[in-house]
């Protein structure tokens, strides 16, 4: 039955094109009549085999010729067998021949049939939907990473895809890679050598004058007598306690050793005030940008020469020059008391040969240094400072070794209300000093502390001011002079000329000068060369080197989960068993030798497993056609 009702359908839609019946188009030609009886006296039978499909629990579906998926119906077998008329579906008939109303009643029939079974539901619908997303997912598969070729030939470098590129090796693209080869060693020996002076760290000094300024801070001036220690002020226990400094005799007026000598211990800070030159003995005139000044405007400041003074010290309290040239900046005389220097009885470290004043000029920030920084005045002469305020700048690691400034409110110096390079060689002294006797000398800063270890590194500070100076001098007085200055001192000439001195300071104008260090070859100009080298020889930029570590990270990577994750193979279970059987592909598959195996009998036939092409293939759902 369901096989006349197969043959029915086929005939319906396929005219003339029966090969399961075997027959010849040219030895068996019917007209559409013809085959309009036959199929009338088969509809019977046709519509049996409808209702066997539904008790069989199989879909009739209306539809074309048989497409690649057609959609199956499942019915129960409790349903009421019903039949429903099927709408007639246009034929197509031949030319000149009378339409048949047999003919219009007839359509095109698709039979699907499937059986389940009942291992099938015990397994729950999602393990069978997330099966076939893993076997989906096992037949896509990782994207494979770009070859050489393809990178090459999509790579922004230039020369690359000519050398590199898809298509047939010749001398074209062997000429092009050894282009490319020569291209990029001269680029790498042009970068090494932009390295290599990069890496030296050169600078220049740029000096910029600055514009003459209405009113400049005038510096402090700090002077010494070279004689430490009067030697009319001196007492016993003063020349006992200093026998090591001065090289005096340790013993009493009445010649007594100093085994037999008892002194109590010494004040250093009170026997430099009592034995050191004062400045008002000394004092014999001074003036400051024409106006009077007297030893109160001087600061007591303790040296390695002693009891010393400065000048302008207070920089909350600085004094501004508003002028520059002679006699706008301070002009002293002094007397340096040669009488009172103390006599040579033998040599010590300390042992000096001179006559004369240690000046230095230096910034209120800065405590004097003046056994190294300063220079020599010697009596007889009037000596002209001419000095110029100059601000420098110094670059700090790598280029060179100066030392920053920490922005700390709490000074880097303990002692000392700034950094400097005077500063920090008495810390150094002092811990020196420190570490052999746990005491420190008068002019060392007042802060006793645990001694440091290992040589002392003073660098140069980032910003410093330092004023550089001219010197010139005249002899004095003149022989008119030294008898009026005779006069007027109650001295003899011979006194005037081996004891008085003029200082004159002054600044030479109202400039400043700043010297900076500049970086000679920095790295954006390292970039700047580098990138001109890159664009020159390979044509490439910063965007074409990320490109290249793209391309060797996807490779790099893709080895990796090879290496260490070796792929799963996935189970292949079969999560649908419907399979769809047009009447073609029955036809196609069918071993009827006849027409008649087609046409006879109405009995069902069950035939081989079939699987649907789109489908799955095995598992628990077997497929027939009927």
């Amino acid at each position: 039955m369901l096989s006349g009702a197969a043959g029915a359908a086929r005939r319906g839609t396929h005219a003339g094109a029966d090969s399961c019946a075997g027959a010849d188009k040219g030895s068996h030609k019917e007209t559409i009549e013809e085959r309009d009886k036959a199929s009338g006296s088969r509809g019977s039978s046709g519509r049996g085999s409808t209702r066997a499909a539904e008790l069989l629990g199989v879909g009739v579906t209306d539809s074309p010729t048989s497409g690649p998926h057609p959609v199956p119906v499942l019915l129960p077998l409790a349903l009421s067998l019903e039949e429903q008329p099927l709408p007639p579906p246009p034929l197509r008939r031949a030319p000149g021949a009378p339409a048949s109303p047999s003919s219009q009643g007839q359509m095109p029939i698709e039979i699907v049939c499937k059986i389940k079974f009942a291992e099938e539901d015990a397994k729950p619908k999602e393990k069978e939907a997330g099966d076939e997303q893993s076997l989906l997912g096992a037949a896509r598969g990782p994207a494979a990473p770009r070859d050489l070729a393809t990178f090459a030939s999509t790579s922004t470098l230039h020369g690359l895809g000519r050398a590199c590129g898809p298509g047939p090796h010749g001398l074209r693209r062997t000429l092009w890679a050894l282009a490319l080869l020569t291209s990029l060693a001269a680029f790498l020996y042009q970068a090494a050598g932009l390295a290599r002076g990069y890496l030296t760290r050169p600078h220049l000094v740029v000096v910029d004058p600055a514009a003459p300024a209405p009113v400049a801070g005038f510096p402090a001036v700090t002077l010494c007598n070279i004689n430490r220690f009067r030697h009319s002020a001196l007492s016993d226990a003063d020349i006992f306690h200093l026998a090591n400094l001065t090289g005096l005799p340790p013993k009493d007026r009445d010649g007594h050793r100093a085994a037999g000598l008892r002194y109590p211990e010494p004040d250093m800070v009170d026997i430099l005030n009592r034995t050191g030159h004062q400045l008002a003995d000394m004092l014999k005139s001074c003036n400051f940008s024409g106006h009077h000044c007297s030893a109160s405007n001087f600061s007591v400041v303790y040296t390695r020469y002693g009891k010393c003074y400065t000048f302008n010290a207070d920089p909350q309290t600085s004094l501004p020059s508003r002028a520059g040239g002679m006699g706008s900046g301070l002009e002293i005389m002094l007397d340096i008391q040669q009488e009172e220097y103390l006599p040579i009885w033998r040599e010590t470290n300390e042992t000096s040969f001179e006559a004369g004043i240690r000046v230095q000029i230096h910034s209120q920030e800065e405590p004097p240094y003046i056994h190294q920084l300063g220079f020599g005045v010697s009596p007889g002469f009037q000596t002209f400072v001419s000095c110029q305020e100059q601000r420098l700048t110094y670059l700090p690691q790598p280029w060179g070794n100066c030392r920053a400034e920490s922005g700390l409110r709490e000074p880097e110096l303990q002692g000392y209300s700034a950094y400097s390079v005077s500063a920090c060689r008495l810390r150094c002294e002092k811990e020196a000093v420190l570490q052999r006797c746990h005491c420190r000398m008068v002019h060392m800063p007042d802060s006793l502390g645990g001694g440091s270890e290992g040589p002392c590194f003073c660098p140069t500070p980032c910003n410093l001011t330092r004023y550089g100076k001219e010197i010139s001098m005249v002899r004095i007085p003149n022989r008119g002079s030294a008898r009026y200055l005779a006069r007027k001192y109650n001295r003899n000439e011979t006194y005037i000329r081996e004891n008085f001195l003029v200082l004159d300071v002054f600044f030479e104008a109202l400039t400043s000068e700043a010297m900076e260090q500049r970086a000679a070859y920095g790295l954006s100009a390292l970039l700047g060369d580098l990138g001109g080298q890159m664009g020159l020889f390979i044509g490439a930029s910063i965007l074409t080197l990320l490109e290249i570590l793209d391309y060797i990270y996807e490779v790099s990577w893709d080895r990796l989960k090879r290496a260490w994750r070796r792929p799963k193979t996935p189970l292949r279970t079969s999560t649908g068993g419907i399979s769809t059987l047009g009447l073609q592909e029955l036809k196609e598959q069918s071993p009827c030798p006849s027409r008649s195996c087609a046409e006879g009998g109405g009995t069902g036939t069950l035939l081989p497993n079939h699987h649907h092409p789109h489908g799955p293939q095995g598992g628990l759902f077997e497929d027939f056609a009927c």
